[in-house]
């Protein structure tokens, strides 16, 4: 008896995994878990590590946005955050996360191309859209149907600045000082020099090019090799803890001449480490609070004093804002949680109302925008100017 109930036991057990297997083969999961009462967006930074403070100022923007507008589709939005350690093997290792375990229907991120670019193939082959907010490299959306982002990008960005030293400061000679190792400074660096030559009509106006790697705290050697030269300029794009330690150091080294980069100088760490140091310090951005651009621009303002009274919000944190809503307005054109139907949408984006601006997407999916210039004046960053993109 015991036997026989064992083997009807047996049978029973076989049948259902069979059933089950069955089920498994003919409905595969989705491949978004924003199913149910939610809508997952996954939220890509660098939470520690060299560039934290930039995904800091980056969830800043994103926590704000979704306080705002928490819901679409009648459905709450979720948001997974994961941490790049500020590496680009563990960028790319969280976009697998998010994508593949989390199952979001876009993501957000990530402060820095060097960080975002790794994430970029994994986000590609698993067809879930991303927007970055402050990414400034053309290699992070190129040959990318599913990255994009609500920045200009560096040829626009470099040009700009190259503009800002020849026709603003008279220079005629620059010497530069890129950090290596971090795609935005190498790329950044190479547009300003193409640029700042043609403006010149000669070639050899960049005086010399010198390099340094993330994470390096004595520059001694590339300043000599600089103040040597004797330039007009300097252009250091880089990540803002190098640059205001570089900027020290030139000043303590007796280099008086102006000192210029890019947009990752706008966080507090910036003033912070290079003190008195940096000011004077003259830097393309993307926002400003003297500014508003749009309707939307005064909301988010008024809202962030609200919840931080006394602080002006980073352009980053704008930028990050902007990424956010643009993501939940391509959500509820599509009527969908389904990334294929959002990045159709997200395509689309054209004369939309940001917080940075209006955000029209070109054919390679970058934000076609104004740029802003301003300096480090009494120890805060002042407005001085906005170039158009057209």
């Amino acid at each position: 008896m015991k036997k026989k109930a064992s083997i009807l036991l047996s049978g029973i057990i076989a049948t259902s995994m069979l059933l089950s297997g069955c089920g498994n083969a003919t409905a595969p999961a989705s491949s978004s878990s924003s199913s149910g009462d939610t809508i997952k967006i996954g939220v890509l930074e660098p939470m520690t590590g060299a560039y934290a403070a930039g995904g800091a100022i980056e969830v800043e923007g994103i926590k704000l946005a979704n306080e705002l507008y928490p819901e679409v589709l009648g459905k709450k939005i979720e948001l997974v955050t994961v941490d790049n350690k500020s590496d680009k093997v563990e960028s790319a290792n969280a976009a697998s996360r998010l994508v593949d375990k989390e199952k979001v229907s876009a993501i957000i991120g990530s402060y820095s191309s060097s960080m975002s670019m790794p994430a970029g193939d994994v986000i590609k082959k698993a067809k879930v859209p991303a927007v970055a907010p402050s990414a400034t490299n053309p290699l992070v959306t190129q040959d990318n149907d599913y990255y994009f982002r609500v920045c200009f990008i560096d040829p626009f960005q470099g040009q700009v600045m190259a503009n800002y030293a020849y026709n603003k400061l008279n220079a005629k000679k620059v010497a530069i000082i890129q950090e290596v190792s971090n795609d935005y400074s190498v790329g950044l660096a190479k547009f300003f020099s193409d640029s700042f030559k043609k403006l010149t009509g000669d070639d050899k106006s960049v005086l010399t090019l010198v390099n340094y790697n993330t994470g390096d705290q004595d520059f001694t050697a590339q300043l000599t090799n600089i103040k040597a030269t004797n330039p007009d300029v300097i252009f250091a794009p880089g990540n803002f803890t190098e640059s205001a330690l570089i900027m020290k150091q030139a000043r303590q080294l007796g280099i008086t001449v102006p000192i210029i980069g890019g947009d990752t100088w706008e966080v507090n760490e910036f003033l912070q480490i290079g003190g008195s140091a940096v000011e004077g310090a003259i830097f393309s951005t993307f926002f400003t609070t003297e500014k508003p651009m749009t309707k939307e621009s005064e909301k988010f303002l008024a809202e962030y004093a609200k919840r931080n009274p006394g602080k002006e919000p980073a352009a980053a944190t704008a930028l990050a804002y902007d990424s956010y809503i643009v993501i939940r307005d391509a959500i509820e054109k599509a009527g969908s949680a389904d990334p294929a139907k959002i990045r159709d949408q997200l395509a689309k984006t054209k004369d939309f109302q940001g917080a940075a601006g209006v955000i029209t997407l070109d054919e390679n999916r970058n934000a076609v925008k104004d740029a802003v210039i301003k300096e480090v004046k009494n120890g805060k960053f002042v407005f001085l100017d906005m170039v158009g993109a057209k």
